[in-house]
C-alpha cells in the first residue's frame, strides 16, 4: 500500500513535467530554404552521393571550383583537436600564400578528426583528387591545392576510397544552376533541417559582383573560430590578403558571435573563394573597394550566421542580444556570449517563463566592467512593438508579466541590456532557446 502511494505521488508530481515537455513545438524551418538564387561566374558545383552516409539518397560529397584560379582565405577553429582537413587546408593556405588555389571539397557524416596519421593523408587524397579532377595534376602523395571540408562523428576513419573515386563523378556533375548550389549546400548537412544556402548581388564603385555562401551547423555550435562550416565565393577580383582581413572582420561579427550548445567543434572552418570572373579593378587593402567589400560580406556573413542558429538542434527561439554602453567591442561581445551560453537563461527561454534575473547573473559573471547602478535590461518584441523594460538604472520594473509571456511566445525575441559604463561600444550576438529535443538529438546522435 505504501509503495502504491509512493508510486501515485510520484506520478502526480512529474505528469505536469511530461505535460509541459510536449508544450513547446520545435517550429518549421524549411521555409528559411532559398528558393531561388544569384550565383557568381566561373563556379562550377555539385553534391552527390558517395557512400560517405548510409543513406544512399543523401548528398554527401560537396564539390565547389572555379573555372580559374581563386584566392583565398579561411578562419579555423581554436579547438586544440584540429581535425585533419583543417590542418592540411591551413597548410595549403601558407604553402600558396593564398594564391592559386582550385576550390573546396567536402564530405558530410565522417568528420576525420582525431583520426592520427590515417586521418592526414586521407585529408591530403581528397584535396589532390579534386585537383587531378579539374586541373589534370596531382597525386595520391601530393600536396594539392584544393581546400578540404568534413563534418560529422569524430574518432571515425574516412571511406577514403569512396570519396576519391567520387569526386571525378561530381565534377563531371557539377553546373551552376540554383539546383546545383542547392545540392552541395545538401551535401554538407548532417542534423540539419534545411540547407543553407545564400546569395547575392552587390555594386563596388559601380561594378556589379555576386556572392554566394553556403554553410552547415545545427549543433556543436559556439563561436571561436579562429562542426561548423561556411562557404563565401565571389566573382569579385580580390587579392588574397585583402580576402583574408575582410573575412576576419566578418567572421568575428558572425560565425563567432553565434551560439547554439557552447561546444567548439573540432572541424569548423570558414573559408571564401574569390575568382575575379567578373572583372573589375583588384580590390586590395588600401583601395577604394576595400571598404564596400567588406561592409557587403560582413552583412552576408551575419544574415548566413542566422540561419545556423535558427536551425539548433531543437530549439524553437531564435534570440538576438543587443549589448550596448561597455567600455570595449570586446566586452560587449563577451557579456552577450555570456548571456548566450547561460543554460539557465536558455531553458528559462524555452519554458517562456521571463525569469530576467538569470541575465543580469550572466552579466554579473562575464568578468567584463559592469556598472549594476546603471544596468539595463529589456525584452524587445521582433514585431517592433514597444520594449518591455525589466531592469533600469539597476532598479527593477513592475513587469507587466501577461505582456513578457505575450512576448516570450513569439519564435524571434531581442534581449536588450545597457551595461551603464559610459564606454559607447556595442556587439550583437545571435543564440537560440535549450529544449528538451536538443537532448534527444545529441542522446542518439550516432544511432
Amino acid at each position: 500500500m505504501a509503495r502504491k502511494s509512493i508510486l501515485e505521488n510520484f506520478r502526480a508530481v512529474i505528469s505536469p513535467v511530461r505535460q509541459y515537455s510536449t508544450k513547446r513545438k520545435v517550429p518549421d524551418k524549411t521555409r528559411f530554404t532559398a528558393t531561388s538564387g544569384t550565383y557568381p561566374e566561373g563556379f562550377i558545383v555539385s553534391g552527390t552521393h558517395v557512400g560517405v552516409k548510409k543513406d544512399p539518397t543523401a548528398f554527401d560529397l560537396a564539390l565547389i571550383f572555379s573555372e580559374k584560379p581563386c584566392s583565398a582565405a579561411a578562419v579555423f577553429t581554436q579547438n586544440a583537436f584540429k581535425a585533419a582537413p583543417v590542418q592540411v587546408s591551413q597548410r595549403i593556405l601558407k604553402n600558396t600564400s593564398g594564391s592559386g588555389i582550385t576550390g573546396v571539397v567536402a564530405n558530410s557524416g565522417c568528420a576525420n578528426a582525431v583520426t592520427g596519421q590515417r586521418g592526414m593523408e586521407d585529408a591530403w587524397s581528397m584535396s589532390a583528387a579534386l585537383d587531378r579532377s579539374v586541373l589534370g595534376t596531382g597525386s595520391q602523395s601530393n600536396e594539392g591545392k584544393a581546400l578540404v571540408m568534413s563534418t560529422g562523428v569524430i574518432g571515425q576513419n574516412l571511406p577514403i576510397d569512396k570519396i576519391v573515386n567520387g569526386v571525378p563523378k561530381g565534377v563531371a556533375a557539377g553546373g551552376k544552376s540554383h539546383e546545383d548550389w542547392m545540392n552541395a549546400a545538401k551535401a554538407i548537412c548532417t542534423t540539419d533541417t534545411f540547407p543553407k544556402l545564400m546569395s547575392k548581388e552587390f555594386t563596388v564603385n559601380g561594378k556589379s559582383y555576386r556572392v554566394a555562401g553556403l554553410a552547415k551547423g545545427a549543433g556543436m555550435i559556439h563561436p571561436n573560430m579562429a562542426t561548423l562550416l561556411g562557404l563565401f565565393a565571389t566573382d569579385a577580383p580580390v587579392a588574397p590578403t585583402a580576402l583574408g582581413s575582410i573575412l576576419t572582420y566578418a567572421v568575428e561579427r558572425s560565425f563567432n558571435s553565434i551560439s547554439v550548445d557552447g561546444d567548439m567543434s573540432t572541424n569548423d572552418t570558414i573559408a571564401a573563394l574569390a575568382n575575379g570572373a567578373a572583372g573589375g579593378d583588384l580590390i586590395d587593402v588600401g583601395t577604394d573597394g576595400y571598404e564596400i567589400l567588406k561592409s557587403e560580406i560582413t552583412s552576408f556573413s551575419e544574415s548566413l550566421a542566422q540561419l545556423v542558429v535558427r536551425d539548433g538542434e531543437g530549439a524553437t527561439k531564435f534570440v538576438t542580444i543587443n549589448v550596448e554602453d561597455a567600455e570595449s567591442f570586446e566586452d560587449a561581445k563577451k557579456v552577450a556570449s555570456t548571456i548566450a551560453t547561460s543554460s539557465l537563461v536558455k531553458t528559462a527561454l524555452y519554458g517562456e517563463d521571463a525569469n530576467w534575473g538569470r541575465i543580469t547573473c550572466a552579466i554579473g559573471y562575464s568578468d567584463v566592467p559592469v556598472n549594476p547602478l546603471k544596468t539595463s535590461v529589456s525584452f524587445v518584441p521582433a514585431d517592433g512593438s514597444e520594449e518591455l523594460k525589466l531592469l533600469v538604472n539597476g532598479e527593477p520594473e513592475n513587469v507587466d508579466e501577461e505582456r513578457a509571456s505575450q512576448i516570450l511566445t513569439s519564435e524571434d525575441l531581442i534581449i536588450h541590456v545597457q551595461l551603464g559604463t559610459g564606454g559607447g561600444h556595442s556587439a550583437r550576438f545571435w543564440t537560440c532557446d535549450l529544449s528538451h529535443d536538443y537532448v534527444t538529438i545529441n542522446g542518439d546522435y550516432r544511432s
